[in-house]
This record gives structure tokens, sequence and C-alpha cells, in this order.
């Protein structure tokens, strides 16, 4: 599914083309998604778009008299389309601006979100919980050591809880333990605050770079630009199930924790 690098990818692919721009119209196709859309948020016809900010894996489209929250779900996608561009079998929702360029939203399985609030996003259910940014001053080692005192869960499915820090989905938190040399199986509360300062960085950089090659492409995800991400052509354990280590050439080795595919070195993390 689309993570963090892909949402903000996202997030810079659509911020030049609409904001600052008036919409003319919300076009919903289907409002069954993973909550239904709501009437309330067509009160952005006639208003100004002020900005496109993100928050985890939410964009926060802000107006003067509300937000719609939007999340790409599992295998949602943004783009900016030309007036006269029809719309496709799973294109569920245009925001159509003044100068006739349309926002569309499609999202085959339907499980993505768009929503309305008056009030503050960021105290909006869904967000006021989320842990700190990772890529923030907000998000560091003492903070994250902290958090992990007494924890027995694994270290992977620490970072990979949003209510800690927002955004290492699955495949980042494969590539930041393995930058670290941490054992995804390892209890999050053994680990020292030394390993977590390589952690921080490696959580920071992996998804810096990300962000900076347009995300990962694995799917159907594309940016909003139309383009696919390049990050999976650098990825050193994600997707690399028995081929060698790059760093010692020892075969990598993948089991399911949390029911997700975590790949490993048993030489290079302990």
């Amino acid at each position: 599914m689309p993570e963090l690098p892909e949402v903000e990818t996202t997030r810079r692919g659509i911020l030049p083309h609409i904001v600052g721009q008036r919409v003319k119209t919300l076009e919903v196709r289907q409002a069954k998604l993973r909550w239904p859309v709501p009437d309330s948020i067509h009160q952005v016809a006639g208003k100004k778009l002020l900005d496109v900010e993100r928050r985890g894996k939410y964009l926060l489209f802000r107006f003067r008299n509300g937000t719609v929250i939007a999340h790409l779900g599992m295998s949602g996608s943004m783009r900016i389309t030309a007036p006269d561009e029809p719309p496709g079998f799973h294109d569920h929702v245009d925001m159509v601006f003044s100068d006739g360029r349309r926002l569309r939203y499609c999202d085959p399985r339907r499980f993505g979100a768009w929503l309305w609030t008056e009030e503050e996003p960021t105290d909006h259910p869904l967000i006021a919980s989320l842990g700190p940014e990772p890529l923030t001053e907000a998000f560091h080692a003492t903070y994250l050591h902290g958090k992990s005192r007494g924890r027995k869960s694994s270290i992977k499915a620490f970072i990979m809880d949003s209510h800690i820090v927002v955004g290492v989905g699955n495949i980042y938190a494969n590539e930041a333990l393995f930058m670290a040399g941490i054992h995804p199986k390892r209890a999050a509360g053994k680990v020292s605050a030394a390993r977590y300062e390589k952690l921080v960085q490696a959580i920071k950089q992996v998804l810096a770079d990300a962000i900076n090659m347009g995300g990962t492409t694995l799917r159907d995800f594309v940016g909003g630009d139309g383009k696919p991400g390049y990050f999976q052509q650098t990825l050193r354990v994600y997707g690399r199930a028995n081929r060698p280590c790059r760093n010692c050439q020892t075969p990598l080795k993948e089991i399911r924790l949390g029911q997700r595919s975590t790949v490993f070195c048993k030489l290079c993390q302990t």
C-alpha cells in the first residue's frame, strides 16, 4: 500500500497545480469508500484551496471553512488530469477547479477516504493520537528509547505502530532495521539507547531517500505527477529473500512477522 514517502510524493506532485485555485465543484462518483463520503464535503465548492498538508498518511486539503481529510487506502492514487479526460472505472472522486483542471482520485479497492471537518484536522479522532512525524525534530532516539521500555513486542512491530511514530510501513521498517543492524524479532524493550540512535537515523535516512526518489512503486501506485517511484531499485532487503546480503553476501532470510513479509540478514542483524 502507499506509505509515507508515496503520500508525500503525491502531496508534492499535486500541490503546485492546485494551491491557490478555487474549487468549482466536487464530483463524487462513488461515495462508498472505507467510510461514506459525507454530503458536507461539498462545502468546498466556490472556495479557494489554501494548502495541502500531510499528517502521517493523511492528506489535508485546507480551506477557510474546513478541511478535506483524504487517505489513499491500500491502492489509491491522485493525479492532475485535463478537463476533458474521461474518468476510469475506479476514478471515484474529482476535485474540479475553476481553470478546468481536475484532481482525480483513483481507488480500485475503495479502502481510502474523503472526509470533511470544520474543526482543526489534527484534532480529528483519526489523527489526534498519531505519533510524531519521523522526519521532524520531535522524533529522536531519547523519545523512541523511552517509549520502548517494558515493551515485549518485536522492534519491527514497535516502529510500525503509528501511535509511536507515523509512516514507518512494512517496506521501510525492513530497510531501516537492516541499516541499523537490528534483528526484526528482537524485543523493543531489549534494544539499547545506543542502538536506538542508529535506528532513528536509519528511519530518517530511508524515508528521506525514498521521498527524494519519488517513493516505492509496488503493484499499482503512481505519484501525483503520473510517474512511478524508483526507490524500489535501491531496496537492500525488502523483496530480496534468498538473494545475497549487500553487506556480507549471506542469503537473506524471509519470515512472517505480524502477518507481514520480513526480510533480514541473520549475520548483519542481531
